[in-house]
């Protein structure tokens, strides 16, 4: 039995094992709605459930303090934090350092001016040409 916020209580069976299903009761009832004969007894069928769920998974071959065990998370070291966070800033330090200098820009090429005389020119020709056909458009 599981006191939540305020006087809520949560009533909680969880599944033992994939293999051997287990009637899942999660249901909020208010605390104050209940006598104290209730509770007693609410708490007597929780260890009864506790005793069973043991016996159970005896019999499947682990134990039940395996089961409900929570791992902790492994504490790291500050010497460790800190080897990790030198590693990172090295490999942030080698990406910056070895980034591809950016493309230089090309100038533009210069066209001579007998070059655009002759382009200004074939230009006309061709427009004229167009103009005698009757056309608007080249």
């Amino acid at each position: 039995m599981k006191t939540g916020q305020g006087d809520l209580v949560y009533l909680e069976i969880v599944l033992l094992d994939s293999s051997c299903p287990v009637w899942l009761i999660s249901r909020p009832m208010n605390v104050t709605d209940l006598s104290p004969d209730e509770l007693r007894r609410a708490a007597a069928i929780k260890d009864q459930i506790h005793a069973l769920a043991t016996k159970l998974h005896r019999i499947l071959g682990s134990t039940s303090e395996g089961a409900s065990r929570v791992r902790k998370r492994r504490k790291m070291s500050p010497a460790a934090r800190a080897k990790i966070a030198a590693a990172q800033r090295a490999r942030w330090a080698k990406q910056r350092g070895t980034k591809a200098p950016k493309a230089a820009v090309k100038p533009r090429r210069k066209v001579s001016a007998a070059a655009r005389n002759r382009l200004s020119q074939l230009a006309k020709a061709r427009w004229a040409k167009a103009k005698a056909a009757g056309k608007k458009t080249l």
